[in-house]
């Protein structure tokens, strides 16, 4: 039997990256392997996560809000954040999921829309970790139309008074601070609204089959009154959400395929162990076939994220290139744990191996930050010219 190769060596991967991001990624990879993935079947099954505990720990990492620049911030290159998730994600989307929320959600609307009172008060303690935040824009009744929500704004003086709710929250009933969506008299506005305000309460959603390593949450807010301070200044309609889920669409663009490339390790290293009909269920051919599609479909997948995060390190990425990143690597890398789920046979069902989890996960990963098909429409309007949104 012959020494088998990576998938990194199969598309020769690491030529295309540079030393740092080398660097950054092997040192995530490691703090994931040794810190978090001893433990997240564990935390699956039962539904919790220490995110408080993780987040302090992630911040001490560098890895929140690490492509931003200035106030604790790392300052990286998106290919170097890109990877970050990726590697996180290969242990488990919950987890990535924390770091893409805090960083390009959340700390990204602030840093980006906010103001400098804002920005020194919130950013050097989420970039420690030592604060948490979530990103309020979907809605029960409102998620791949935002303009339709019902949250809302009115002036009260120089104050602002807000009603409606959010759901979906990812890190809502653990976040120190909310940037929450609403419409008001002049467009769609930003605000940022401390936990604990009068009138604000995130309860947490259970029952979830997929992300049970996330805290997920509805925001209710009951005629919170904020000042006006609390408004982000710069952000102006929607414009503003748009720019952030962006952000962390292109994480996805790359965290998928580490969910996606965990399955496959899992699923080569089953099948050259497993033994059926006296031999390894790897020397069958038609394991062998499943093999081959599925690094190809990943190591595609490898190489549109690495372009686009070329593409952004440049300032020139689009909003129809994320969509396609997002769309194409979800795809494939649900397909692939799905697949996975085969090689392993019964054994694929079990939290005892990773792949079902994943692929439990991968679920809620196809729908949020926009679903398929709204990516879909997102790449035909900018091929037809046409919008097919109605």
């Amino acid at each position: 039997m012959s020494q088998p190769q990576s998938l990194t060596q199969l598309f020769a991967l690491d030529s295309l990256l540079e030393p740092e991001e080398i660097a950054m990624r092997d040192t995530v990879r490691a703090f994931a392997a040794q810190r978090i993935r001893p433990h997240i079947a564990g935390w699956f099954d039962d539904s919790v996560l220490p995110a408080r505990e993780l987040a302090e720990e992630l911040g001490a990492l560098g890895v929140l809000g690490m492509h931003l620049e200035g106030y604790g911030c790392a300052g990286t290159s998106a290919t170097a954040y890109g990877l970050a998730c990726l590697e996180l994600e290969a242990v488990d989307s919950g987890i990535r999921s924390l770091v893409s929320v805090q960083g390009s959600l959340a700390m990204f609307s602030i840093h980006h829309w906010g103001s400098e009172e804002q920005k020194q008060q919130w950013l050097p303690a989420m970039a420690a970790g030592k604060a948490i935040g979530c990103f309020g824009l979907t809605e029960p009744d409102f998620g791949s139309n935002p303009a339709g929500m019902r949250t809302y704004a009115v002036r009260d003086g120089s104050d602002w008074i807000l009603n409606g709710t959010k759901m979906w929250i990812t890190n809502g009933s653990i976040a120190d601070v909310a940037v929450v969506w609403a419409q008001t008299e002049s467009g769609v506005r930003g605000f940022v609204v401390p936990a604990g305000t009068r009138g604000f309460s995130a309860p947490e959603i259970h029952r979830k089959m997929s992300l049970r390593a996330s805290v997920t949450s509805e925001l209710v807010l009951d005629d919170v009154r904020l000042p006006a301070s609390a408004q982000l200044p710069n952000a102006e309609g929607l414009r503003g959400p748009l720019t952030a889920l962006n952000e962390a669409r292109f994480g996805i663009a790359f965290g998928a395929l580490g969910a996606a490339r965990d399955c496959l390790e899992i699923a080569i290293d089953y099948a050259r162990t497993r033994e059926v009909f006296d031999k390894p269920l790897a020397a069958f051919q038609l394991t062998q076939a499943k093999i081959a599609d599925m690094a190809v479909a990943l190591g595609t997948g490898h190489l549109l994220a690495y372009q686009l995060g070329r593409i952004k390190d440049r300032g020139a990425l689009t909003p129809e290139q994320i969509s396609t990143g997002k769309l194409n690597n979800v795809r494939v890398a649900i397909a692939i744990a799905r697949q996975c789920r085969t090689i392993l046979g019964a054994n694929g069902i079990t939290l005892e191996y990773p792949v079902i989890r994943h692929a439990n996960n991968l679920e809620s990963v196809l729908t949020y930050e926009g679903t398929s098909e709204m990516h879909q429409l997102t790449i035909g309007k900018a091929l037809t010219g046409e919008a097919a949104f109605r």
